[in-house]
């Protein structure tokens, strides 16, 4: 007679599984954003059956890899001081998080197909703002460009931070490279701009 596995290893599969799942969505939508279903499934070594019990659509499916994401990169970001001078603070964020974020960014063109548009706001709102008040505190000190909005330059990172990881995915840059490219570019973009003469 068979016998049913204990509650607790039931629960320890059920999680392995679902980390199994969105490892394999993270992977497969950042390489295409519309990878299947069935693709995600192949890749996690999972059945469609076990997938959907899960995640019930695909829709659940992305939101669930980009909340993943995002969690991890607001755990990299809590874990980071932030209150230093604002530059400094700047290379830490980007050393310590580009790849995560450039993975969000990724998972995020998938997510913006099928989720709502209120749905992705409320999802990177936390990660968002910490960004943004770095380059506001920045801006208050002098040091970073004020003729241009934060949240137009938090969203000028972002696409330098995309445009890096798929340049290191295609194997145009080296992965060790991109923390310190992705610095100079953005410390020089951010850099405070002369005044131009009245008149000029």
């Amino acid at each position: 007679m068979s016998r049913k596995a204990p509650s607790g290893t039931r629960r320890a599969d059920a999680q392995h599984n679902v980390k199994k799942i969105l490892d394999a969505a993270i992977d497969c939508l950042s390489r295409s954003r519309d990878a299947s279903v069935v693709q995600i499934a192949q890749a996690a070594e999972v059945g469609r059956v076990t997938l959907y019990g899960h995640f019930p659509s695909r829709e659940d499916l992305i939101e669930a890899a980009l909340a993943r994401l995002l969690s991890e990169g607001d755990e990299v970001l809590s874990g980071l001081d932030l209150t230093g001078e604002p530059r400094q603070s700047l290379q830490s964020l980007i050393a310590s998080s580009w790849l995560l974020i450039a993975q969000s960014g990724a998972v995020l063109e998938a997510a913006q197909a099928v989720l709502p548009p209120e749905r992705i706001h409320e999802l990177h709102a936390r990660p968002e703002q910490r960004v943004r008040d770095l380059i506001m505190r920045g801006q208050a000190q002098g040091v970073f460009r004020d003729d241009l909005p934060a949240a137009w330059l938090a969203s000028a990172l972002h696409h330098i931070l995309k445009g890096t990881a798929a340049d290191v995915s295609s194997g145009a840059m080296n992965a060790e490279q991109a923390p310190r490219f992705i610095t100079q570019i953005i410390l020089a973009a951010y850099a405070p701009q002369p005044a131009n003469p009245e008149g000029a």
